[in-house]
């Protein structure tokens, strides 16, 4: 009987727990009760953040998030496609798929209204051994670049990084590997002379540590010939200052870049209300989530409401950041500017799809012929 009444009590406690928990979280209107995020796989930068995030506003305002995890850049997006989510935390893949790039460039795909809520800034580098002699992107000519088999996100920087420097894939040797870490490994092994990574990879601290030393590629910042080069591939890609990592001095900042990882994207049709609420519940949350990753601050919206960015910001979220004084008229020109293109490479696509239809083309033939298209409208293409 005591066991029976104890058991009873107990689960009284706990709705009890669950029904003040509720009273005491705040209320934040247009704000849904449950949502469904996507996030880079369990262990990875980004869903530690990601999660931080989704308990932060579980805790503030009540609100139910299930992170959903994926090691894929098409498994972050397609819960989007089907609506069993209605946010992604991606990667570069976002300003992929708003051009039909890549898993998008199918008949049944195509270019995606995706808009961006926030776009946190992440420093990643061409990182390089001391002893290869590397400094910046024009030292490259004739050395080891590493090429990760499957991973466009890396390999497009690394394309990237070559064509400030005015060289091509043809100008230095390719080394493969299967994974990130495996080419991160390469130069500790002396199998690789560059490879991109995050500026602050483990295995940077092992190379650093190594006889080989570990340093990065440097983007000087006047060099504007170079960045349109760069940028011309991969237009996502901002300049900027940094001093933290294994290969960087404290106090003495070099030149290099930043992009959006994570950045938060959701499809045009979502409400404005929703998404204005949900940019003020995570700025506001901030003081909840600041200590649970070293890159939180960057969260904050006066970094991580403001362009460049890898989609068009949502009216929803554009609405906030005005209210908060961040956002300016250069933005709203940004915006426009990307707002249109997307509208031209939709039609382009439309325009392609019935040509192909009406010829008979194969759905795997189609692919060739959409970057063909891209390539004579001037458009990015694929690597």
């Amino acid at each position: 009987m005591f066991k029976k009444i104890l058991g009873i009590g107990g689960g009284v406690c706990f709705l009890s727990f669950i029904f003040f928990s509720t009273l005491m979280a705040q209320s934040s209107p247009g704000l849904p009760s449950r949502m469904f995020w996507t996030a880079y796989d369990v262990g990875s930068t980004g869903y530690v953040q990601t999660a931080a995030i989704a308990d932060a506003l579980m805790k503030k305002y009540g609100v139910k998030i299930r992170v959903i995890p994926s090691g894929t850049s098409i498994g972050r997006f397609l819960p989007l496609l089907t609506g069993s989510a209605t946010y992604a935390n991606m990667g570069d893949e976002s300003a992929f798929y708003i051009e039909g790039l890549y898993e998008c460039n199918s008949m049944s795909l195509g270019p995606q209204p995706l808009r961006q809520v926030l776009a946190v800034p992440f420093v990643t580098i061409m990182a390089v051994t001391k002893e290869s002699g590397i400094t910046t992107p024009y030292t490259l000519k004739g050395k080891r670049v590493a090429w990760v088999t499957g991973a466009s996100t890396l390999n497009v920087k690394a394309i990237a990084t070559l064509a400030f420097g005015k060289l091509t894939m043809a100008d230095v040797v390719k080394v493969e590997f299967p994974s990130y870490a495996a080419s991160l490994k390469g130069l500790i092994e002396g199998k690789v002379d560059a490879a991109i990574a995050g500026h602050d990879a483990p295995l940077l601290y092992e190379l650093a540590n190594s006889p080989r030393g570990c340093a990065h590629v440097i983007y000087p910042h006047q060099d504007k010939e170079g960045w349109a080069r760069m940028q011309a591939i991969t237009p996502w890609l901002s300049p900027c200052l940094w001093d933290d990592g294994p290969s960087f001095t404290k106090g003495k900042p070099d030149e290099v870049w930043s992009y959006k990882y994570p950045n938060m994207v959701t499809l045009e049709k979502t409400s404005a209300q929703e998404v204005y609420a949900l940019v003020k519940a995570i700025n506001e949350a901030y003081p909840l989530y600041k200590d649970a990753h070293k890159a939180m601050p960057f969260w904050k919206a006066e970094k991580s409401g403001i362009p460049p960015a890898n989609c068009p910001f949502h009216e929803g979220a554009v609405k906030y950041y005005k209210e908060l004084g961040i956002w300016k008229p250069e933005y709203d020109e940004w915006n426009k500017k990307l707002l249109a293109h997307m509208e031209e490479v939709k039609k382009e696509w439309e325009k392609l799809i019935a040509e192909a239809t009406e010829k008979g083309v194969k759905e795997k033939d189609f692919p060739k012929m959409w970057l063909e298209r891209r390539k004579a409208r001037g458009w990015m293409g694929e690597y």
